[in-house]
């Protein structure tokens, strides 16, 4: 397989998943965040944002904890070592993925140019 595009097809695709890629890059940038914040920053509902977390938590990349302020339960997630590494691999693969441009022989160009629209 040629190294242009083997770049993309070895991203991890855990962190690539736009809504994981999201929520890992908000925790990066924050000590903790709460559920109901990540929920309104992400844009996911409980259900789909939960998903995302239980395959997170699955990798060893966020963790979770539980408490409750006063009578109300509360979780608030943490991103782990290992997921501080995967967000960095992946930035690092994406952006050198993105530097160089696949090469397309000229005969492939052509074939290409003439598949019907």
């Amino acid at each position: 397989m040629r190294p242009d595009v083997e770049s993309y097809l070895t991203l991890d695709r855990l962190v690539h998943e736009p809504a994981r890629l999201v929520i890992l890059t908000v925790l990066a940038e924050a000590e903790e965040a709460e559920f109901r914040f990540l929920e309104k920053v992400c844009g996911l509902t409980k259900g789909n944002l939960n998903g995302h977390i239980s395959k997170l938590k699955e990798a060893g990349y966020v963790e979770a904890r539980k408490f409750f302020r006063g009578e109300f339960p509360v979780t608030s997630l943490k991103i782990t070592h290992s997921g501080r590494k995967a967000l960095k691999k992946y930035r690092k693969q994406l952006n050198e993925a993105l530097q160089h441009k696949p090469a397309v022989s000229v005969g492939t160009r052509k074939s290409l140019s003439s598949l019907p629209s």
